[in-house]
């Protein structure tokens, strides 16, 4: 990445850029989907301190604090046309987005570029926190079934659960990666209302 778009990026965006880079290679006009459940919060409240003590924003800080940011970089630097995707659901935040990149694969895309990343909540936001919130990023190559040599299959299914549900112990996107690398054959979380019951078929 050219080094004026590289010194843009936050601590979180530089480890989303960096497991892409690592994943991708290469490749190029390959779909992407950037998910976080916070994104760049910890820039969100430095402009809303700089807000309420009347100081004026700086457009490129709000710019980089947007859910998109990372992914724009990446398409930005590597001059990529393909289609991207930036989202965030809550705990359930890699369901949703896993869920994402198996519509793009449905609708014809030959590989989506699954990218996941968070951070703990800055210091005024930590009361917050649901789980033991840690720095984490990771990507998948995210290809149809069958389609890969080595291709492990994720299959899902969401019931709705009482609310009071006892909360995850770590984020979803750790105990998903920990599944997807683990020989577990379930995975149940309950996340965002639902219970999501991960299984895995190998081959």
């Amino acid at each position: 990445m050219p080094a004026m778009l590289r010194r843009r990026a936050g601590f979180l965006g530089r480890m989303a850029l960096e497991v892409a880079y690592e994943c991708l290679g290469e490749q190029r006009d390959v779909a992407t989907v950037f998910c976080s459940r916070h994104g760049e919060v910890a820039r969100a409240v430095e402009l809303l301190g700089d807000l309420a003590r009347g100081e004026p924003l700086s457009p490129t800080a709000f710019g980089l604090a947007v859910h998109n940011a990372s992914a724009g970089l990446f398409s930005i630097a590597r001059g990529d046309r393909a289609n991207h995707v930036a989202l965030a659901a809550g705990s359930s935040t890699i369901e949703h987005a896993v869920i994402e990149a198996c519509g793009q694969l449905a609708d014809g895309a030959p590989m989506v570029l699954l990218v996941a990343c968070d951070t703990a909540l800055p210091e005024a936001l930590r009361q917050f926190e649901d789980c033991d919130e840690q720095p984490f990023a990771f990507a998948w190559a995210m290809v149809p079934a069958g389609a890969g040599p080595d291709t492990v299959r994720l299959r899902w299914h969401a019931q709705g659960i009482q609310p009071g549900a006892a909360p995850a112990r770590m984020p979803g996107g750790l105990e998903l990666l920990r599944f997807q690398h683990g020989g577990q054959a379930r995975l149940v979380r309950e996340a965002g209302g639902k219970r999501w019951t991960w299984s895995r078929h190998e081959g």
